[in-house]
């Protein structure tokens, strides 16, 4: 809650070329929308179902299948974001998680949650679209950092999986 009373409206405001029907793919824009509510959730500590719910409330998507996904992404991380971070930790030597950027972070956090939880996503597909994701959003090294990391987690511990 803000000083105010109200919920805070903390947003990850993606600054990107505007798509228009079917230009981005669905699942590229719910983990694009997926970031931006975990980028929120990171930073101010709220409720991910909460912070799902705001979200929708000051967007225009009308897909419900992208509505659906998204929030299966965010909720998926924070049922299973111990699990994820350890992940995660494990992975990145020399790393703390909190000093990553927060953008890197949560990228890696929901493809975790993809490549662990989900049976009908190719771990190619959810690292692939990690890495454009971050390197989109991210930093410089960002999309370099996320490959790094995730195809250690898809090697080791999906046994190599496509």
């Amino acid at each position: 809650m803000s000083a105010e009373g109200g919920p805070r409206k903390v947003w990850l405001r993606i600054e990107a070329k505007k798509y228009t029907g079917d230009m981005m793919r669905k699942r590229t824009k719910a983990r694009e929308y997926a970031l931006q509510i975990l980028y929120a959730v990171d930073i101010t500590k709220d409720d991910p179902a909460e912070c799902v719910q705001r979200f929708w409330e000051g967007n225009e998507e009308s897909s419900a299948e992208v509505k659906k996904f998204t929030a299966g992404l965010v909720i998926g991380v924070s049922d299973n974001k111990k699990e994820i971070d350890k992940m995660i930790i494990k992975y990145t030597t020399n790393w703390q998680l909190d000093r990553m950027a927060v953008i890197d972070r949560n990228v890696l956090r929901f493809a975790v949650y993809e490549l662990l939880h989900t049976k009908d996503i190719p771990p190619k597909v959810s690292i692939n679209e990690a890495i454009d994701i971050a390197k989109k959003f991210g930093g410089p090294d960002s999309g370099k950092f996320v490959n790094g990391v995730l195809d250690k987690i898809n090697k080791t511990e999906r046994k190599g999986s496509e």
